[in-house]
């Protein structure tokens, strides 16, 4: 093969990463470049659904999240004032899955994995510290100018994924519209060794709660847990991450003799946001870089992955020949689609459903969601949804 006879992927987080290691697998040469010096350590997501379980399966990753993440047979949304929950049990799909669970495990750490195997795969050429300033393309290939630790080098490839993120400098090039909107409160992550389930009664590995004065959700990982906090948009970044209104809302969500000891602590704004299609021709767009939804059900991250996993299948079959550029615009139907119908918009309903302040309305989604959890069809029905199984079947079927 050519030097230029690869696929270069631009963005070293899960779905970068992924698509590196799915394309290797079919023998397809990759170079990733990833402007940060090092695997990211940032947590980020850490809900992994049953499909994605099945697509890391054949990689070996599977098996490492199984052994180290939490096990999450079931979940909740719950009113914390008063100990109401309605719980979804994941075993009701059993027979549509090999893993009838979520699985709570670091985003952080699934890159650390799926990195860890390309640095002995010798069709992998990682170049961490190398930012890419700009990307085009011709009938023949695609060319990327990237700048390393010392020097400018070009790259060129068949086909070029970009996997940047939701700042993804690729899209910009593009000039692609990113259409959608900004949620007005500002989210704030913690993460404390605190474990709240041994002072919440019921409490499930992932719980959306509902509290007197706005809502908040609780996820365990190995050995801490990630407490999502809402707080009125009005406030600064630094109003919102200050210690004391930090500590004043844990206290409120369950009360220490002793203050909280916070590992880490960050505030954002959650976009809905998609691109009006994937693919350009031989550049295409996966994960964050085309779309982004609340992080409400944990869809995002998962999203990503089976984007990388539907595109780097349709870029075997254009190596071995077959119209890129029709397989490019199948990929786009199918994830787009389901990005719309599916992710974003669960993903806002389940916002929304959690952010209402009406105690009556509550009480309403409340027993509306435990006449889902009880009834075995419609809680199947449920979580064939919520954990994404329906939404790849969908696209599947879209030709």
């Amino acid at each position: 093969m050519s030097e230029s006879d690869r696929v270069i992927i631009v963005g070293g987080g899960p779905v970068g990463l992924f698509s590196a290691i799915r394309l290797t697998g079919f023998g397809i040469p990759v170079t990733l470049i990833e402007k940060a010096l090092i695997v990211s350590d940032d947590i980020r997501a850490s809900t992994i659904h049953p499909p994605t379980l099945e697509m890391l399966a054949p990689y070996g990753v599977t098996t490492e999240i199984l052994e180290n993440g939490i096990r999450v047979p079931q979940w909740q949304i719950r009113d914390h004032a008063t100990g109401e929950k309605a719980v979804f049990d994941l075993g009701l799909i059993a027979e549509e899955t090999d893993y009838p669970f979520r699985v709570q495990f670091e985003q952080a750490k699934i890159c650390e994995i799926i990195d860890a195997k390309l640095r002995n795969e010798p069709l992998a050429d990682l170049r961490y510290g190398m930012e890419m300033l700009s990307a085009d393309q011709d009938d023949d290939g695609v060319r990327v100018r990237a700048k390393g630790e010392d020097a400018e080098e070009v790259l060129r490839g068949r086909y070029l994924i970009a996997a940047d993120g939701g700042n993804s400098t690729i899209r910009e090039q593009l000039g692609l519209a990113f259409e959608g909107s900004m949620y007005p409160e500002r989210s704030v992550l913690v993460t404390t060794p605190f474990a709240f389930d041994e002072h919440i009664e019921g409490l499930s590995p992932v719980s959306y709660c509902w509290e007197a004065n706005g809502n908040f959700s609780l996820l365990q990982l190995p050995g801490r847990w990630r407490a999502s906090l809402y707080f009125p948009g009005e406030l600064t970044p630094e109003e919102a991450l200050a210690d004391d209104r930090i500590e004043r809302q844990l206290q409120d969500i369950c009360p220490s003799a002793m203050p909280y000891e916070i590992s880490d602590k960050r505030v954002y704004r959650v976009h809905q946001r998609i691109v009006p299609r994937y693919d350009h021709g031989r550049i295409v767009l996966a994960g964050d870089a085309a779309h982004l939804n609340s992080p409400s059900g944990g869809m995002g991250m998962n999203g990503g992955l089976h984007d990388a996993h539907n595109l780097t299948e349709k870029i075997n079959e254009a190596w071995q020949g077959g119209d890129h550029l029709a397989l490019f615009a199948l990929y786009s139907r199918q994830r787009k689609k389901i990005a719309e119908e599916q992710i974003i918009k669960q993903a806002d309903q389940n916002r929304k459903r959690m952010t209402e302040k009406d105690p009556a309305k509550r009480r309403k989604s409340l027993a509306e969601m435990q006449g889902i959890a009880d009834d075995p069809a419609r809680c199947k029905a449920f979580l064939m949804r919520s954990s994404m199984i329906e939404g790849l079947r969908q696209a599947a079927a879209i030709t």
